[in-house]
């Protein structure tokens, strides 16, 4: 029985000392599930080389990708929630706030800043999912009404980059005051006949679908993004019918006329540009 013994001595130094790849180097594409170099996600704009899914990035993603050179000034930083109502479930609203502020170096679940877009001047507001899943608290809703009249007083156009799951919970009432909030101030946006692009990622859902979200000059968004009110599991199990193919995507969503046009991420800065320069 001595045939599969090894023959010689030391022959499992290599596999003993073999090398590992460093954490982070690369990541696994949720769609098609095929290896993505870091390098390469930045250079294709987080969009998957193979399948052309658009992962989902953060604010520091995209202010990289729109604004020029990436610089920008930050507007509004230091603004912080409040724990209004004391809410407790499984754990103190304060104690969530700390782990996400820990967690993404975040202040909050958007940024604001202004710079330039092709040499055009904006203010783009962009939302983080990875802070408490992109609900709109009352810092959200702050920091919009805070970069409409920024835009108001420096007759700067409007992009507002969604990607949320909600109203936050741990705030009731006061997040959900944000939508009329936030309404409202685009309104005078509106009547200031100052452009506002609503530019919607995966996933834009709940109240923020109800409010900011639908009420842009121009209303576009990226492949495929998950895009509605409630989640279609919810609306399955409540309604007791199968949706349609494709229910709550951009395309869907397109189709049905909520949408004006979906363009990949690799070229929305041009759209953008060009949509500033013909209403300017």
């Amino acid at each position: 029985m001595a045939w599969f013994k090894r023959s010689k001595i030391g022959i499992n130094t290599a596999t003993e000392n073999k090398k590992e790849a460093p954490d982070g180097l690369w990541k696994k594409c949720p769609s098609c599930k095929k290896p993505l170099l870091n390098s390469e996600q930045i250079e294709n704009q987080y969009v998957c080389q193979y399948c052309n899914y658009h992962l989902r990035i953060g604010s520091a993603e995209y202010f990289s990708i729109l604004f020029d050179n990436n610089s920008f000034k930050e507007l509004f930083p230091n603004l912080t929630s409040g724990d209004p109502l004391n809410f407790e479930d499984t754990k103190k609203y304060t104690d969530r706030l700390e782990e996400s502020y820990l967690k993404t170096g975040l202040k909050d679940a958007i940024r604001c800043g202004y710079g330039k877009i092709q040499g055009e001047d904006i203010v783009i507001a962009c939302m983080d999912f990875a802070f408490i899943g992109g609900s709109m608290g009352s810092v959200v809703g702050e920091k919009i009404a805070r970069s409409i009249d920024y835009c108001l007083e420096h007759k700067l156009p409007f992009l507002l980059i969604s990607k949320s799951g909600g109203a936050r919970m741990m705030e009731a009432a006061f997040s959900l005051m944000q939508m009329a909030k936030t309404s409202a101030k685009l309104a005078l946006l509106s009547k200031a006949k100052i452009p506002y692009i609503s530019y919607l990622t995966d996933p834009t859902t709940g109240g923020v679908t109800a409010s900011y979200a639908m009420l842009g000059d121009i209303n576009i968004s990226e492949p495929g993004a998950l895009i509605g009110f409630a989640g279609p599991r919810v609306i399955k199990e409540t309604i007791k019918k199968d949706l349609p193919k494709g229910f709550q995507t951009a395309e869907f969503v397109l189709e049905h006329g909520f949408l004006d046009f979906i363009e990949d991420r690799r070229n929305m800065k041009n759209k953008i540009a060009s949509f500033i320069r013909i209403v300017k």
